[in-house]
């Protein structure tokens, strides 16, 4: 039997969840600048899957890679670690 490779997890921060299905999930990472060697704030954004459209925006999300699921959709969230504030209707 095939043994499947680790997953590369990522934990950020939902800071879009207007489309259906979908979130955007923001994650910081501190880099070292590589001539000055002081620490610099690095963002990265990741589209995710959210089969059930649980997660709201604030929300802290882990999200783990899978297969491409569109063209720029290519994570799933795992587990919803914190819930962030509600939408307002």
């Amino acid at each position: 039997m095939k043994q499947r490779g680790v997953r590369r997890t990522v934990v950020g921060e939902v800071v879009r969840c207007s489309m259906n299905k979908t979130i955007v999930v923001q994650a910081d990472r501190l880099a070292e600048h590589p001539r000055y060697h002081k620490y610099v704030r690095k963002v990265t954004t990741f589209k995710a899957h959210d089969e059930n459209n649980e997660a709201r925006v604030g929300a802290k999300v882990r999200i783990v890679e899978t297969r491409p699921l569109s063209k720029t959709k290519h994570w799933r969230v795992a587990e919803v670690l914190q819930q962030g504030k509600e939408e307002q209707v």
